[in-house]
This record gives structure tokens, C-alpha cells and sequence, in this order.
């Protein structure tokens, strides 16, 4: 027999769940998602939209939510083999960055169920045989000279293959790996080539250093030439000069007689000579009758 005071307590009990639960629905019923994310909401398994960032209701039990990330994410492919087109094998790193757009979340769903089977499907079948397929087009040096234009081609050719709803952002190749002996082949021909630059680089400057003093020479050649000339032109004149200043005196010692006997005196110490010769004339002195 059921003690009548229990019979409350009992039913409050009852009263109690019933509360917790409707609580847990009720907070159950509402949904955040991040800025990074989408939701697609599930209605008994099917999709019946994609929730934007933001506080969303769903009805509990019978609503699901699936969160897809729009943001940008990484994948990384390690020991790809792959043989150069002068028949050079390698093993190469590849990591390549996607995103989802937005706008493609439902069909991405409905396709792939998950980020992971599309990165599985659009993704990882399809780079390393692009991979492979450019790298083919290089030989290994070109390979490795034009790095550049070697990962632009292979992304171009992932991008056209990975078609879906996703966005190829950037492939990169981490690291090209050759065999030890032809890597020491590069390096040795890397070297020689090192070797022919700073040698012509030595050349190219011996050959200017010889222009500068060639050009140098030459200016001192011509200005010797022109002193040459110039003192050859001075000794002329000079000499003119003298001609000149000489038949200018002879002039006038030829047109004035007493000019010479001046000069005669003018030179004579006024001594006569110790001895002179019978009959001879006292030297400078002109005596008039």
C-alpha cells in the first residue's frame, strides 16, 4: 500500500523532469554559427538550407545541424615521385591551399557530404599526377632555374582539374628531391657556371682599366705634342724676334756712322793699348783734320 505523503513528492518529481526537459529543448533548439563556418541545416536528413554566422533556432529532435569551415586550408603532399623530361627522377613536397566559397556550401553537401571527401575526390586525385605531368615538361635544371614558372604551371593545372566548390588559392612546391649524384651535378655545374661569370666579369673590367689607360696615354701623347708644339712656336718667335731686333741694329748702324763710332766708345775702357804698331791709329779714336 502507497503511503498517501509520498503520492506529492512522486508527482513534483515527475513535474521536475518534465521541466528539465522542456529546458533542454528548448535551449537544444538554438545554434550558433562562426564567422569562418556555414551550417547546413538538416531536417530528417535532408537539407533544407544553409545557416549564415549568427544565432539560429532549429526544432529539436527533429532538426541537425552540419557545420562546413569557408576558410582557407592547407594540404600537404610529401614524396610525390615524378621524372623530369631528360628522364631525371625526383620525389617533390607540394602543398596546396583551398577554400570553400560560400555560396557553394549546399551543393559541396550534397555532393561530398564533407570537406574531407571533397579534398579526398577533387583534391588529392588529381595532384599528384598533375604534378607529375608538368614536372615531365622540364629538365631537371630548367626545373630548378625556373622554379617560378614551374609551380605557375602546375597550379594552372590543378586548378583546371580540381572543378567543384572549391577554390584552388596557391600551389607550392616545398621541395624538389633529386638523387644525391645528379644533385652534386648541379652543384658542380652551378659552380663552373659561377666560376665563367666572375671570370668574365674579371675580363670585362681588365678591358675598361685597359680603355682608361689607353685613353690616358693618348691625352698625355697630345699633350706633349701640343707642349712640343707650343714650345717649338715660342723658340720660333723668339728667334724672329732676335732676327728682327738684329737687321733693326744693323739699320741703323749702316745709316749712322757716328752712331758706331758711339757705340765704340761707349764700350772702351778708356785704356790705349801697352803697345802699339808703328804708324798705327789710336784704337776707337777718330781724329778730324
Amino acid at each position: 500500500m502507497i503511503n498517501s505523503n509520498q503520492a506529492p513528492v512522486g508527482k513534483l518529481v515527475l513535474w521536475g523532469l518534465g521541466l528539465v526537459f522542456v529546458i533542454s529543448m528548448a535551449l537544444g533548439g538554438f545554434y550558433t554559427v562562426d564567422e569562418k563556418e556555414r551550417a547546413v541545416l538538416l531536417r530528417n536528413g535532408a537539407l533544407v538550407e544553409v545557416s549564415e554566422p549568427g544565432l539560429h533556432f532549429k526544432v529539436p529532435v527533429i532538426d541537425s545541424v552540419r557545420e562546413i569551415s569557408v576558410a582557407t586550408d592547407t594540404v600537404m603532399f610529401d614524396g610525390l615521385p615524378a621524372y623530369s623530361m631528360d628522364q631525371q627522377a625526383a620525389t617533390l613536397r607540394v602543398s596546396v591551399s583551398f577554400n570553400v566559397d560560400p555560396s557553394q556550401v549546399a551543393e559541396l553537401y550534397k555532393t561530398y557530404g564533407s570537406i574531407e571527401n571533397m579534398v579526398n575526390r577533387l583534391i588529392s586525385r588529381h595532384v599528384p599526377t598533375q604534378v607529375e605531368n608538368t614536372f615531365g615538361k622540364y629538365t631537371a635544371i630548367r626545373a630548378v632555374q625556373e622554379r617560378g614558372n614551374f609551380v605557375a604551371d602546375t597550379m594552372k593545372a590543378v586548378r583546371e582539374h580540381a572543378v567543384g566548390p572549391v577554390q584552388i588559392e596557391s600551389v607550392q612546391i616545398e621541395n624538389i628531391d633529386f638523387s644525391d649524384a645528379y644533385e652534386q651535378t648541379i652543384e658542380d655545374r652551378m659552380k663552373a657556371e659561377i666560376q665563367v661569370k666572375t671570370r668574365e666579369q674579371m675580363l670585362e673590367t681588365e678591358k675598361v682599366q685597359a680603355e682608361i689607360r689607353v685613353t690616358q696615354a693618348k691625352a698625355e701623347a697630345e699633350a706633349k705634342l701640343e707642349q712640343a708644339r707650343a714650345d717649338a712656336e715660342a723658340t720660333r718667335l723668339r728667334g724672329d724676334a732676335e732676327a728682327d731686333a738684329i737687321k733693326a741694329r744693323a739699320a741703323a748702324l749702316a745709316s749712322n756712322q757716328n752712331l758706331v763710332e758711339l757705340t765704340k766708345a761707349e764700350k772702351w775702357n778708356g785704356q790705349l793699348p801697352a803697345t802699339m804698331i808703328p804708324n798705327a791709329a789710336i784704337p776707337f779714336l777718330s781724329v778730324k783734320d
